[in-house]
């Protein structure tokens, strides 16, 4: 990042560039960047990419802290203000995502009662929001898709068919492979496994054979359809490709559930 930050400082000095802050009008055009940059912050605190600890608080609080000074600069921009809503919803589960002993607590086992409702509550404004001005964005979608799943109050009770329905309006807007993952493992959730998996099963493949969370979600599906064998070799691939010593030991232990049975426990 230093080097980057010496080569951007190098180039305006040699190409004589005034360094200004943008006017007005210039901010519409490079808002899709700033708002790009600050998720790419919360994501990253929201789940290091390496490191012992699953999360850097430190990297969450200051991409809202962002989102929030993005906002009062612009209100009328509804990105801005899905952004901070779907950065808020997410981080109100926090508190449970992290067990005592530090290990992963997937969204389905969180304990839903140490929600931040502060948060859900802030967020849920910013959500409605968007929606009276009617000028939908795939960050406002994305909030409205964290809280459908702010509003159950049991992983059980999740509204999956509208989450569904909002990957699908999400996919028209940004039609890459990483919604259509997410897409997929909502279908599992709706329709079962085995339809989850066939839709996982016809994504393409190439362009999503270094991304992490494709071989998780396709081994859990392989593994609740029963296809053991397949499911950890799945998980193998998945944890090599993870780097954080917290998540690695989720995979780890979701493969060992996974693993066949030894002959001892197959005797009856």
């Amino acid at each position: 990042m230093a080097q980057r930050l010496v080569r951007a400082k190098r180039k305006l000095r040699d190409n004589h560039a005034p360094y200004r802050v943008p006017g007005g009008a210039e901010l519409p055009d490079r808002v899709g960047a700033v708002l790009a940059a600050i998720y790419v912050v919360y994501t990253e605190g929201h789940t290091a990419t390496s490191g012992d600890d699953l999360t850097r608080v430190d990297l969450s609080q200051e991409a809202i802290r962002l989102g929030r000074v993005l906002s009062d600069l612009m209100p009328d921009e509804p990105e801005a203000a899905g952004l901070l809503a779907l950065m808020l919803l997410t981080e109100a589960r926090r508190p449970a995502r992290v067990a005592a002993d530090g290990s992963l607590v997937r969204l389905a086992d969180q304990d839903r009662r140490r929600w931040d409702p502060t948060l859900i509550a802030e967020g849920h404004s910013l959500v409605r929001a968007c929606l009276r001005r009617d000028r939908p964005g795939p960050f406002q979608i994305q909030a409205a898709i964290a809280a459908v799943h702010a509003d159950a109050p049991t992983a059980e009770a999740t509204d999956w068919s509208q989450i569904v329905a909002l990957y699908d309006r999400l996919f028209t807007i940004r039609p890459n492979p990483v919604v259509a993952l997410n897409r997929a493992i909502a279908m599992g959730e709706l329709h079962g496994p085995a339809v989850g998996l066939e839709v996982v099963e016809a994504l393409d493949r190439s362009s999503l054979a270094d991304y992490q969370p494709f071989h998780a979600a396709r081994a859990d599906l392989l593994a609740r359809t029963g296809r053991r064998d397949e499911a950890l070799a799945a998980y193998d691939r998945a944890i090599g490709l993870t780097t954080n010593r917290a998540e690695r030991a989720f995979l780890e232990a979701r493969r060992a559930e996974s693993a066949p049975f030894t002959r001892r426990e197959r005797t009856p």
